[in-house]
């Protein structure tokens, strides 16, 4: 590999972005579409697994519950727009509740409005998996969803054990799915490449299982065909 990386710095003609020379190149050397943002302050990296396309991003966060930098992982698997899914690590799943409560109980708000995030306003919605149901998830994570048959397909595979396998920590960590995308957030306050790789690994992962969920449950004509992933928030 260090060989085709010093091939492709000889031979690229555009100025590597600064700060993120590493970045790009392991993204073009997987022959994955590279680009900074605009004010420099964050990237895009567009690519494929297999057919299926995906797109991730670093820079400003932009969830209230992430600090500093965020990393974005989207990819839209074609499932029902209708169904919404929510993984979520358990130290920021009791943060969003706390909130929800001081703000919708305690507070003066008297409803959730569509401003605060579907994730906070899912907690409060959909019946989450029973410890037992979310098998080596049941310690660091919960699991809930508008239709629980495919949540339970969802885990039944390989993610559960690539969750379990992530490093213990106090970071938030969000997968979710809505209007047919898959979206992973987690807080990155710096675009190291392994720590890239380490995720787009993992969303493979999650990709791959959850269009496999939704042909068992929903059967094959209820899927969308894929599209290429968008900025929407």
């Amino acid at each position: 590999m260090l060989e085709g990386l010093k091939r492709w710095f000889s031979s690229r003609q555009e100025p590597l972005p600064q700060g993120w020379e590493a970045v790009a190149a392991w993204a073009e050397s997987r022959r994955w579409a590279f680009r900074g943002v605009r004010d420099h302050d964050g990237f895009v990296v567009e690519g494929r697994f297999g057919t299926q396309p995906w797109r991730l991003e670093w820079g400003p966060s932009q969830r209230p519950y992430i600090e500093g930098g965020e990393l974005r992982l989207r990819s839209d698997v074609g499932l029902p727009h209708d169904l919404q899914a929510l993984i979520i690590d358990r130290t920021l799943q009791q943060r969003l509740e706390k909130q929800v409560f001081d703000q919708y109980v305690e507070g003066v708000q008297t409803r959730i409005d569509d401003e605060t995030p579907p994730e906070m306003r899912w907690l409060v919605m959909f019946p989450r998996l029973t410890g037992p149901e979310m098998g080596v998830l049941r310690e660091r994570h919960v699991a809930l969803a508008s239709a629980k048959p495919w949540l339970q397909q969802w885990l039944a595979g390989p993610l559960p054990a690539a969750l379990a396998a992530l490093p213990a920590s106090e970071l938030p960590f969000v997968l979710m799915s809505a209007r047919g995308r898959l979206t992973l957030r987690t807080a990155l306050a710096e675009p190291a490449v392994a720590a890239l790789q380490h995720w787009v690994t993992l969303f493979e992962t999650a990709v791959r299982e959850a269009h496999r969920a939704g042909v068992e449950v929903f059967g094959a004509e209820a899927m969308q065909p894929a599209a290429a992933p968008t900025t929407r928030r």
